[in-house]
């Protein structure tokens, strides 16, 4: 679709500088922008650009001033970088406005399904499923027997929600991403072998979550493992059976969280966080990539890094400190030498 650089100023409240009829049906960087494309400045250290792009539109901040030429239609607003966000949603869900049910798909007669759905084709929906109002399930869904999903929904191609499941409303399960799939529980018998013990919980899912490719979210042994509202979870992510993950906590990408942990409301964890099971984490607790915790944290709002986990500063003190010991360890061995022929010196003396 194309729109004019007047239409997209009256969506941002913006002003326009130049043709406002000029039309656009792309998005680009500014460095790579050509005709027919969109882009927007705000960083200072892109401000070159500004003056060298074939982009046909450019947003720029209400006070950028102007080196230079410029070439392409200007549509200054109070925040760029805020205003080419609103056109980036604006321009997935016109991307994303897919409408009906695809053939073949399998929707059981039990299922019930909201108003303007989309199904795509080779999808799965099972018993006494319901479907909530605006979602879109993509080729390949896999829905199992009892979930209830609410509205504006959309899980991508290959997601799988086992059976029992519960997801509020305003929640994104991208492709691959498993919900529901059975916790880590064997107990060892005598001879050395494990027998399984049975998953009989389920997942719940609270609004305006995201959760990321290949991310998997482990059904409760009994009860529930819960996500909050808000949270936002990364590609390859482990959440274990029982787990409790508070309200607009974010997870980054590889992290783990073993059983039966309770992770805070707006908790931060970096990339490869592991945190082992049975423990808590206070609210506004933020860990540095790579960080191991092997114990509850129970300070809200503070840093923590390094592995076992200890306060930021004090690991950042500690990673210096580890730097330095090849130049430690040889003023050691130099003392060590000294201290010996003095000892030598002093015993030829006597």
């Amino acid at each position: 679709m194309q729109f004019s650089a007047q239409e997209i100023s009256l969506l941002l409240n913006g002003t326009v500088e130049g043709d406002a009829f000029v039309k656009v049906d792309k998005l680009a960087k500014i460095e790579d922008g050509d005709a027919g494309s969109l882009t927007f400045l705000a960083n200072p250290k892109y401000e070159q650009f500004l003056y060298t792009t074939n982009a046909s539109v450019v947003i720029i901040n209400q006070g950028q001033h102007l080196s230079g030429p410029v070439k392409a239609t200007l549509i200054r607003v109070e925040n760029a970088y805020s205003a080419f966000t609103v056109l980036l949603e604006q321009y997935n869900t016109l991307k994303l406005n897919k409408k009906g049910i695809e053939e073949p798909c399998f929707i059981h007669p039990t299922a019930q399904i909201g108003a303007d759905p989309y199904i795509g084709a080779f999808a799965y929906i099972g018993t006494n499923v319901k479907v909530g109002d605006n979602c879109k399930i993509y080729p390949n869904v896999n829905i199992g027997d009892n979930v209830t999903i609410g509205n504006n929904v959309t899980l991508f191609s290959g997601a799988t929600i086992y059976f029992d499941c519960v997801l509020g409303n305003n929640i994104i399960v991208h492709s691959g991403a498993v919900i529901g799939s059975d916790g880590f529980g064997f107990a060892p018998n005598p001879d050395g072998t494990y027998s399984k013990i049975a998953q009989i919980g389920n997942v719940i899912i609270e609004d305006n979550v995201e959760i990321g490719a290949n991310t998997t979210v482990d059904r409760a042994t009994m009860g529930s493992t819960v996500i909050r509202k808000g949270v936002k979870l990364d590609n390859l992510v482990q959440i274990a059976h029982n787990v409790e993950i508070g309200t607009n906590t974010v997870i980054a990408a590889q992290s783990g969280i073993a059983g039966s942990t309770r992770v805070g409301e707006n908790v931060i964890l970096g990339g490869q966080v592991g945190l082992i099971g049975h423990i808590t984490i206070a609210n506004g607790s933020q860990l540095q990539a790579q960080s191991g915790v092997t114990r509850s944290l129970k300070e809200e709002g503070k840093k923590w890094a390094g592995t076992p986990a200890t306060y930021y500063n004090a690991s950042m003190r500690s990673n210096v400190v580890v730097s330095r010991l090849p130049e430690l360890e040889r003023k050691i061995n130099e003392l060590e030498k000294i201290i010996t022929e003095l000892r030598n010196a002093k015993g030829d003396e006597n």
